[in-house]
């Protein structure tokens, strides 16, 4: 998981840009932001409604072909400099599945980020193939 504070807003506003933003308070986020998943199975049970959502998001996007843009992993070709490995970055998705991965402007360290977590994920996949 590897946060993209360059695009992240609060109506509209860049949240890195609100005078109360500290490197402190951002830490403070993306550890609340990454433990609540875990979180939520823990109170609830699982997270069951949550995925049925998004799945249904996926199909819809297919079946109407929207071309729509979805936060969906798929086999990178080439964004961000990441190739062979599935990644989870803005997609567009329509009737032939995906149609184009987005690539948005990001800080040198979030690309580094999303680079050094892909190295991470093939280097577990070559583990268990």
């Amino acid at each position: 998981m590897v946060p993209i504070w360059s695009s992240a807003s609060v109506n509209g506003l860049p949240l890195t840009g609100l005078p109360q933003m500290s490197n402190g308070l951002q830490t403070k986020l993306f550890e609340r932001t990454r433990g609540s998943g875990a979180e939520v199975i823990s109170k609830k049970g699982g997270a069951g409604w949550a995925v049925a959502i998004s799945i249904r998001e996926v199909i819809h996007a297919i079946l109407l072909d929207k071309q729509c843009i979805l936060p969906v992993s798929s086999l990178q070709q080439g964004a961000y400099g990441i190739k062979n490995v599935c990644y989870s970055i803005p997609t567009v998705i329509g009737r032939k599945g995906v149609l184009e991965q987005v690539e948005v402007s990001l800080w040198p360290r979030e690309k580094l980020g999303l680079q050094n977590s892909a190295r991470a994920l093939q280097e577990t996949f070559s583990k268990i193939k």
